[in-house]
């Protein structure tokens, strides 16, 4: 089991924009990419609170799009510092603080699943220095923003990343899987 963040990026290494939205990524589909094989493996997901309100907003929870059915099947923890609503009978657990809590928690409900840090980065990047990371995968997308939100705000530099594979999807879409490195654990005494 692992922990992964999947998610996408602009070619020049942005999440969303500098508001939180994902307009330039809503023109591409995720039909023929790994995002199906992918899920099929999560049994739990991290996201943090901008990115669970734009998942309502696509789903028409808090807009005026017609509603959709909630996406994830699996427990959905949310970090928020503020009240947030859930849908009727999804399973959104809200939370806060150090992310090794959560993680003990969503190692708990996936079983022998993986675990899903949807977003953002800066979550993701909580995730990684608490040492919880084990895996990458970006899918890399055609556009550029001139700015927005980081897709890692971290200087991960020694040890650096490990390339495990690069897939192709169609025209827009680059796949990159990296491993965190470890470090060793020391030997029980």
């Amino acid at each position: 089991m692992k922990t992964q963040y999947y998610t996408a990026s602009t070619l020049n290494g942005f999440l969303a924009t500098t508001d939180h939205s994902l307009d330039w990524l809503m023109q591409f589909t995720v039909a023929g990419t790994s995002y199906d094989d992918f899920i099929r493996d999560v049994g739990a997901l991290a996201m943090g609170s901008h990115t669970y309100e734009w998942v309502l907003h696509e789903l028409g929870f808090t807009s005026d799009k017609p509603q959709q059915k909630w996406h994830y099947e699996q427990p959905t923890f949310v970090f928020t510092s503020r009240p947030l609503a859930a849908p009727p009978g999804v399973n959104v657990r809200f939370v806060s603080g150090d992310v090794r809590a959560v993680h003990d928690a969503m190692i708990e409900v996936a079983g022998t699943k993986n675990r899903w840090i949807v977003g953002g980065g800066e979550l993701a990047g909580q995730f990684h220095d608490a040492g919880l990371l084990d895996e990458l995968i970006i899918q890399i997308t055609a556009v550029t923003l001139a700015s927005g939100m980081p897709l890692l705000p971290r200087n991960i530099i020694t040890p650096p990343l490990k390339l495990t594979s690069v897939q192709q999807y169609g025209d827009a879409f680059a796949e990159l899987r990296y491993e965190v490195h470890k470090p060793a654990q020391a030997p029980a005494s």
